[in-house]
């Protein structure tokens, strides 16, 4: 009898090393797909992170370039004042001297001092826009809603 349970308890026990050996199996299985997903995390994220660097460097260049086109869009604007403000000097002596109007057609005076009237109206405005540049997506895309702060570079690196 002591036999018998001996055998019954040896097949049992020999039951569950098979099970705790199957589950040792499988857990090693997963361990195994658990690395290689981490490989590929891995490998991905340098390729996420090369990205990035490559825009962060285009960003820098647009950034620049931004910076230099604004530059020389603020010359332009000053030289352009400067020029209408010539233009105008040029405009009101002629209107006012009794030789310039004695030397003008009829026709010249009024265009001339239709010129006057426009310009002197367009040297008053408060900012000044060339007409060549489309500003209409003004609102979305404003040169003045550009930052060209880096401390918020500065804290998505952190």
């Amino acid at each position: 009898e002591q036999g018998l349970q001996l055998l019954e308890l040896g097949s049992s026990v020999e039951e569950d090393y098979i099970r705790i050996a199957r589950c040792f199996e499988a857990t090693r299985q997963r361990c195994c797909r658990l690395e290689q997903d981490g490989r590929r995390a891995r490998e991905q994220l340098a390729r996420v992170e090369a990205e990035r660097a490559a825009l962060e460097v285009k960003l820098k260049h647009a950034r620049n370039q931004v910076e230099v086109e604004m530059k020389k869009r603020h010359r332009a604007e000053a030289e352009l004042e400067k020029q209408e403000r010539k233009l105008q000097l040029v405009l009101e002596l002629l209107m006012r001297e009794p030789w310039g109007n004695e030397a003008l057609s009829g026709e010249q005076r009024s265009v001339l001092s239709a010129l006057a009237g426009r310009r002197l109206g367009a040297a008053l405005a408060p900012v000044r826009r060339s007409s060549a540049v489309d500003e209409s997506c003004q609102s979305l895309l404003s040169h003045s809603d550009i930052s060209y702060d880096r401390t918020e570079d500065d804290v998505v690196r952190s």
